[in-house]
C-alpha cells in the first residue's frame, strides 16, 4: 500500500511583489517582469508540445530495414497529411510489424474508417507501405420537421450528430432515442419521431420528423392509503410537482413519467425504510380532456411493520463476532428500521478499516420468518485483504524550499510498516485541509489529499 500526500503550497505576498521577484520592483532595467499577468507566458516543455503535437514519442528504434515510403490508398473525404498524423509508421524509420499493426489499430479508432488494411513491398531501398481504407458514409446535414415547442438548436445539441460525422443506422437511432427521452422529459409523453437516412441526391442528409402532441403539466397530485405519514410530508419527499395555488399554474409541473416512477421508488423506499418491508407504491394516471394536464393519485398499501427477530454476522474470520454486534446498534426484538441499518453498516466498515481491512464490504440482507411480520437481518461480510503500508511518498506543487517532508509528514499518526487505519487517514486528510499552510482554493490548485494506492505485495 503507497500513501501519496499531494498538496499545493498556499503563501501570501505583498501585492507589489506579486508582480515580480527581486530587483523587478525598482525602475533598472532588466525586461519584463516574470510571472505577472503582463509578462511572457511560459514556454510549454518540448515533450508536451510533442504530444499536443501528436508526433512520435521519443525513443530507440529498432529494425532492419527502413520504410521508403508510406501510402493511403481509398481516402476521399479525409486528407493524407491528416490520415499520416496518427501514425507511426512514417519514411526514414525502421521498419516494424507491431507498429504497423498498432497504425491499423488507431486508424479504426478515428471511425472514420470501416475497414482498414495494409500491404507491404520490400525493395532495394527499404519497405513500401500501403494502408487501404474505405471510408464510412459521412453526415453532410441534419434536418428537424414538425417541431414546434423545442427549437432546431436544442435538438441537435441532444441528438448529438454533427456534420462530417461518421453514417451509420447505428448512430441515427441512437439519436432519435435520445430525442424522445429529451421530449419526455420536457413533457411531451405523446411524442412520435421517424428518422430517415438520404432524401434524393442527398445520401449523407439525416432527417427526423417529429410529431410532438401535447405538453402536458400536472394539474393536481394526491396520496391515498397513508396512515402512518401524512399526505403533505409524503408530497415533500417526491420530486413531482403540481401547480402552486393556482399562480404558478405553468410553472415547474411539467409531467415527467419517469419522475413520477422515480417518486413510486421513493415513497416505497420510505416506507420500507420505516419497518414497512412488504408496503407497495403504485400510481394512477388520469387525463383532462384536452390531453393537456393530468392528475397524479399514489396508491399505497402500507402493511405491517416488521420486528427483528434475529442478527446474524456471515463471512468474518479476522474479527470475533462480539466485538461486531458491539458496534451494531439494531437488536433482535427491535423493530426494522432502514436508516439506523445503513449506520450499522457503516459502523462495521469503518472498524474493518481501523484494523487495515479498508476494502472490507458488508451487505445486509433481511429474510422472512414463517412467523408473522418478524424478519433474520444478516449482514454478509467479505474481509478482503489486510493491508500495510509500504510506502508514504510526498507530492508538493510550489516552491520547493518553503516547505519540506518532514513537515507534511508529522501531519500524518501513520508510519510505514503499519497497518493502515482508516481513522488515522481521515485524521491526516482533516489536518492537511485545516492546515493554513497549504492552499485548498481548487480555481489556484488541487486541493491537498492523500491518495492510498494498492500494491500487491504490500500486505
Amino acid at each position: 500500500m503507497i500513501l501519496v500526500l499531494i498538496a499545493g503550497l498556499a503563501f501570501s505576498m505583498p501585492a507589489a511583489a506579486q508582480m515580480g521577484g527581486g530587483m523587478g520592483g525598482m525602475g533598472g532595467g532588466g525586461g519584463p517582469q516574470s510571472g505577472g499577468p503582463t509578462g511572457p507566458a511560459e514556454r510549454p516543455k518540448f515533450r508536451d508540445h510533442i504530444h499536443n503535437q501528436d508526433a512520435l514519442p521519443i525513443g530507440r528504434e529498432h529494425g532492419d530495414k527502413v520504410v521508403s515510403s508510406v501510402r493511403i490508398v481509398g481516402n476521399r473525404t479525409l486528407s493524407e497529411h491528416e490520415i499520416l498524423q496518427k501514425m507511426q509508421t512514417k519514411k526514414g524509420r525502421f521498419f516494424s510489424r507491431e507498429v504497423l499493426l498498432g497504425d491499423v489499430h488507431r486508424l479504426n479508432e478515428m471511425r472514420s474508417f470501416d475497414h482498414v488494411t495494409f500491404k507491404t513491398e520490400e525493395t532495394d531501398a527499404g519497405v513500401n507501405v500501403s494502408f487501404i481504407v474505405h471510408e464510412r458514409p459521412l453526415i453532410t446535414d441534419v434536418v428537424f420537421f414538425g417541431n414546434r415547442g423545442v427549437n432546431n438548436r436544442d435538438l441537435k445539441g441532444r441528438a448529438g450528430l454533427e456534420v462530417k460525422d461518421p453514417l451509420s443506422e447505428f448512430s441515427v437511432e441512437s439519436a432519435r432515442r435520445r430525442l424522445i427521452d429529451y421530449y419526455k422529459g420536457e413533457g411531451f409523453n405523446q411524442v412520435a419521431i421517424t428518422s430517415t437516412i438520404g432524401y434524393q441526391d442527398k445520401p449523407g442528409m439525416v432527417i427526423f420528423r417529429i410529431n410532438e402532441g401535447p405538453l402536458e403539466r400536472i394539474n393536481s397530485i394526491r396520496v391515498i392509503g397513508n396512515t402512518l405519514l401524512s399526505e403533505a410530508r409524503l408530497k415533500k419527499l417526491i420530486k413531482s410537482r403540481g401547480p402552486f395555488l393556482k399562480l404558478g399554474y405553468y410553472t415547474f409541473n411539467v409531467a415527467d413519467m419517469a419522475k413520477i416512477d422515480r417518486d413510486v421508488d421513493i415513497l416505497a423506499a420510505t416506507y420500507h425504510n420505516l419497518g414497512y418491508l412488504t408496503a407497495t407504491v403504485g400510481r394512477r394516471i388520469s387525463y383532462s380532456e384536452n390531453g393537456k394536464w393530468i392528475d397524479v393519485t399514489f396508491v399505497v398499501n402500507e402493511g405491517n411493520r416488521f420486528k427483528i427477530n434475529s442478527v446474524q454476522l456471515i463471512g468474518n474470520q479476522f474479527v470475533t463476532e462480539d466485538s461486531l454486534r458491539q458496534r451494531l446498534e439494531l437488536k433482535a426484538g427491535d423493530m426494522f428500521d432502514g436508516t439506523i441499518l445503513k449506520r450499522d453498516v457503516g459502523e462495521i466498515v469503518y472498524g474493518y478499516g481501523e484494523l487495515g481491512f479498508i476494502y472490507a464490504d458488508v451487505q445486509p440482507k433481511t429474510v422472512m420468518r414463517d412467523e408473522e411480520n418478524t424478519v433474520d437481518l444478516v449482514y454478509q461480510i467479505e474481509e478482503g485483504d489486510r493491508w500495510k503500508i509500504g510506502e508514504i511518498r510526498v507530492n508538493i506543487e510550489g516552491e520547493p524550499h518553503l516547505m519540506r517532508e518532514t513537515v507534511m509528514l508529522n501531519m500524518l499518526e501513520m508510519r510505514e510498516g503499519d497497518f493502515i487505519d482508516r481513522r488515522l487517514l481521515e485524521i491526516g486528510r482533516r489536518r492537511m485541509s485545516n492546515s493554513q499552510l497549504l492552499e485548498t482554493n481548487p480555481q489556484i490548485a488541487d486541493p491537498p489529499d492523500i491518495i492510498v494506492d494498492p500494491r500487491e505485495d504490500a500486505f
